[in-house]
């Protein structure tokens, strides 16, 4: 499934990264840059979805599609 999605093969890379921090809250980074804080429902939402992914591919794709696009040229 996830071979047909990333056909750039750009999660080989690894390209986002999370962490969980106090009052349940999660940080999401893209290349080690902050673009994201989740909390509330969302963060509930997102923490179960991770924990259920089989392996990191779909920890990147659940990560990328959280994100959406926001690459508009503004990121350094």
């Amino acid at each position: 499934m996830i071979k047909s999605i990333d056909k750039r093969n750009s999660f080989k890379e690894t390209p986002f990264d999370y962490s969980i921090i106090k009052d349940n809250k999660m940080m999401i980074y893209w290349h080690r840059k902050h673009i994201k804080t989740i909390t509330g429902k969302e963060f509930v939402k997102v923490k179960s979805k991770i924990e259920l992914a089989v392996n990191q591919d779909e920890i990147q794709l659940i990560l990328a599609k959280l994100t959406r696009n926001f690459k508009r040229g503004n990121e350094k």
